[in-house]
């Protein structure tokens, strides 16, 4: 450690389960970060709305302050965890202007204002990091940035939600319904009261975003990643999936279309259960990274809570602080490639489509030809009672890859036939 070289201030802006454990961790473990950095890390000031509130650690009251200001113009490194657009936007804007290095956890505020705010800093000479923003204590953001920055990303799906991943386990582990496992994951703490930035998939499609704008080197921002949640997954939906030896995701798919373009999306999906992805359990995250050196990768662990996020945000305060300590450029952005965002109607793969059709003579024969009008072409097929006193059967139908736009059409053609009683559910496949 440089004992000639006063400590490097790092200012907190908000004192929630992940700004408290951070503050936590920087003062409990004070001397052995240190040697680790070769300075002392001080904490400048703990900007809060309350100065009251109650806390999961307590932070002594000197410490805390309703001023953002002091906190961010007398820090050497601005940590926000706030959340949210605003003020969160100003207060970044404001630290980098001023010269200090950023770390944040903040998907949304990246997932909308990235790029403005990469390019505020590499104009100014400041560096942000993020690496807290995307699957929680993994480490998914600097390997993309850095270990495989000399790689040719091809792919990237991800469980990135562990409200999600957990609601959709319980289905298929006890089988409960959607309302009942969601129920479970409020009373357990997963989700919030107001679900609906977890099962609407809109917190995976900001992570998606920028892990999209990572790995392809192109501004991706969260109205380009098509979303769509979990809250219509029925039971008849698990069933069928295990039944084809798959598993129900919600998945994140980044991935390469062709030379020039990428494609972005959040939906649920079915994949084999041999898939590295479909053992993971619980409010566990995991991305499974391909690219065409490296290979495939997989990247586990807890993808929320606060000791976990907080060891992710202490691991930028320490690379911030290493910067700082040793002077030079940080590290920027590249969005030089400028790739083309596909639309879902284009997106090419595969579907599982569950039918009620009546039980007659000839349905399968008109189903068939409705597929085949539309050169769908059928992988599988399978049949079964739907119960005892019903005059109808169920249909399971694994298609070979289409179009979405093909499958759209497909399915208006069936809602048309009077032999199709409903059509129970369609899930898009991957990873076969």
């Amino acid at each position: 450690m440089r004992a000639d070289y006063r400590p490097i201030r790092i200012g907190l802006l908000g004192a929630g389960s992940v700004g408290s454990q951070v503050f936590k961790l920087i003062q409990n473990d004070s001397e052995e970060l240190a040697h680790r950095v070769g300075a002392k890390l001080e904490i400048s000031g703990v900007l809060v709305r309350s100065l009251d509130a109650d806390r999961d650690y307590d932070i002594p009251k000197s410490f805390l302050t309703t001023d953002a200001e002091s906190v961010i113009l007398g820090s050497d490194i601005v940590v926000e965890l706030i959340g949210g657009i605003q003020p969160a936007l100003d207060y970044i804007r404001t630290a980098l202007e001023s010269g200090s290095d950023v770390v944040t956890a903040n998907k949304t505020l990246l997932a909308n204002h990235g790029p403005e705010i990469f390019e505020l800093a590499e104009r100014v000479g400041a560096q942000v990091y993020y690496e807290a923003s995307v699957a929680g204590a993994i480490p998914i953001i600097r390997p993309l940035r850095e270990s495989l920055a000399g790689d040719k990303v091809t792919r990237i799906m991800g469980i990135v939600n562990g409200t999600t991943n957990f609601i959709l386990d319980q289905m298929e582990s006890t089988g409960a319904s959607f309302e009942d496992s969601l129920q479970k994951a409020q009373q357990l703490g997963y989700a919030e009261a107001d679900p609906t930035a977890d099962v609407g998939g809109f917190d995976a499609a900001a992570k998606a975003a920028i892990l999209s704008s990572l790995a392809f080197h192109t501004e991706v921002h969260i109205d380009d990643v098509y979303t769509e949640g979990i809250e219509k997954i029925t039971q008849l939906d698990i069933e069928s999936a295990k039944e084809a030896d798959y598993t129900v995701k919600l998945l994140a798919v980044c991935e390469r279309v062709g030379k020039d373009s990428i494609a972005a999306r959040v939906h649920p999906t079915l994949i084999p259960v041999s898939h590295p992805l479909a053992s993971v359990r619980g409010a566990f995250n995991a991305v499974f990274v391909e690219s065409e050196a490296s290979g495939e990768l997989m990247f586990y662990g807890a993808g929320a809570g606060g000791i976990e996020t907080a060891s992710a945000v202490l691991g930028d305060v320490v690379m911030a602080s290493k910067r700082h300590l040793g002077g030079g450029s940080g590290l920027n952005e590249s969005s030089h490639a400028k790739l083309e965002i596909m639309p879902i109607d284009d997106i090419v793969t595969r579907y599982q489509i569950s039918l009620e059709v009546k039980d007659q003579s000839g349905v399968l024969a008109v189903i068939a030809s409705m597929f085949a009008d539309l050169d769908i072409s059928v992988e599988t097929l399978e049949q079964s009672t739907i119960d005892s006193d019903s005059d109808n059967v169920m249909l399971t139908i694994i298609t070979h890859e289409t179009s979405e736009r093909s499958l759209q059409k497909l399915i208006e053609k069936l809602n048309s036939q009077d032999q199709v009683v409903d059509i129970r559910g369609q899930i898009r496949v991957e990873g076969v």
